[in-house]
């Protein structure tokens, strides 16, 4: 099937490849070299796809290029950033391009389903979480590393989600030892739906796309509104706003930046 130009205006996009078929719309990560690393770059043009999704997307698919979909954030970028300004101003910047992101994916009107194999690590494991559904292949390694790099868990709302969706209990020892987990892990944690064999990836998000197309606009983006009002409802005392200031003032302190990959 042929796929037509995606978005009015016409974006010049670096770190992505973004297409349309049907109301179906695909944003892949597109730095495999890297890992797809979650750089300022790539966060600016995440977030220009979202703010100009054409009103009759109904099923929005995020994944990677290459051999995973997110290796997590660009530690090198952190540490520019600390150099430009140890007080951590240019980690604070990004940080709220992370959480508006990450909120974008949340909130959208469509359904969003994260594709994931490989590695998801760090921020690229909160893109996904940011989700509706997500589907992974069943090789594909999960990681919260922060720690490890001297970081709080303060990226992109990623803690509140993952303590919703995985559970208190679980989501500490996750968090606490940054230890690898696979597929089969994620699946019984609810960080992932659907756990399938990487040549049936394509195959799962069909399955979930093909049903959603054909649903009401104004009932699907309702819908979508009561479900993350009743998650949010749950959430009272979600700091995750404070993300941004949280990240750059341990960074500012103890003098090291990035996002564990």
């Amino acid at each position: 099937m042929t796929t037509p130009p995606v978005l009015r205006p016409r974006l010049s996009l670096k770190t992505l490849r973004v297409h349309r078929q049907e109301s179906a719309l695909f944003i892949e990560l597109n730095t495999p070299e890297p890992g797809n690393v979650v750089t300022d770059a790539m966060l600016d043009d995440l977030w220009a796809v979202l703010a100009h999704q054409e009103p009759d997307v109904r099923v929005l698919v995020l994944s990677g290029a290459g051999d995973d979909f997110c290796v997590g954030g660009d530690r090198a970028e952190f540490a520019e950033h600390l150099l430009e300004d140890s007080a951590g101003g240019g980690v604070r910047v990004s940080g709220t391009k992370a959480r508006r992101v990450s909120e974008a994916l949340t909130s959208n009107p469509a359904v969003t389903v994260a594709r994931v194999h490989g590695k998801v690590i760090g921020a690229g494991f909160a893109l996904a979480l940011a989700c509706d559904l997500r589907v992974g292949a069943e090789d594909a390694s999960f990681r919260l590393p922060e720690l490890t790099f001297g970081l709080p868990m303060a990226w992109g709302g990623l803690l509140p989600r993952l303590l919703n969706e995985a559970g208190a209990a679980r989501a500490r020892e996750l968090v606490l030892t940054g230890r690898a987990f696979d597929a089969q892990e994620a699946l019984s944690l609810s960080i992932l739906h659907k756990a399938v064999p990487a040549e049936e990836l394509d195959a799962a998000v069909t399955a979930w796309a093909k049903p959603i197309t054909r649903r009401s606009p104004a009932a699907l983006r309702v819908t979508k509104t009561l479900l993350n009002s009743y998650t949010a409802a749950t959430r009272l005392a979600d700091l995750s706003a404070l993300d941004a200031e949280l990240m750059a003032a341990v960074v500012a302190e103890n003098g090291r930046g990035g996002v564990g990959r």
